[in-house]
């Protein structure tokens, strides 16, 4: 654990015990409390949401805001993960609202390019694509 690390809760530990078994999937609040509703856990939605932050706050998981409209996704950071140092953009589909993930190098090097060549940074977490998913094409 890091300098940052909080003390280890029973809620805590749910979290991080629900988020180890959906590895490089992002997850929304509404997402890991109904899973815990599921298996009948006594933690409220709000400790989910302050835990969450905590967890975000500690660099155990990653937090991507897509837009006003919908709720943040969050993803688990493990050292063996794909996330490990790594934002994945997303595409968001205008007409149903799914939402993709994507870990592509070719936007890696968009990423590389805009620093280099334009001196700007992007912020993957707050990059969405918008148009049409496949279904709704």
């Amino acid at each position: 654990m890091n300098s940052k690390s909080r003390y280890k809760t029973k809620q805590r530990e749910l979290l991080l015990g629900y988020f180890e078994t959906v590895p490089g999937k992002h997850v929304t609040a509404a997402d890991i409390c109904a899973y815990l509703r599921s298996r009948e856990a006594s933690i409220g939605q709000s400790t989910v949401y302050r835990q969450l932050e905590s967890l975000v706050d500690e660099g155990l998981i990653k937090k991507y805001i897509i837009d006003a409209n919908s709720p943040a996704c969050f993803e688990y950071v493990a050292p063996d993960s794909h996330a490990c140092g790594e934002f994945c953009f997303h595409c968001k589909c205008e007409k149903c609202g799914k939402l993709i993930h994507l870990h592509c190098e070719e936007l890696e090097e968009i990423q590389r390019h805009l620093s280099a060549e334009h001196h700007f940074r992007l912020d993957p977490t707050r990059t969405v694509f918008y148009g049409l998913c496949e279904q709704c094409m």
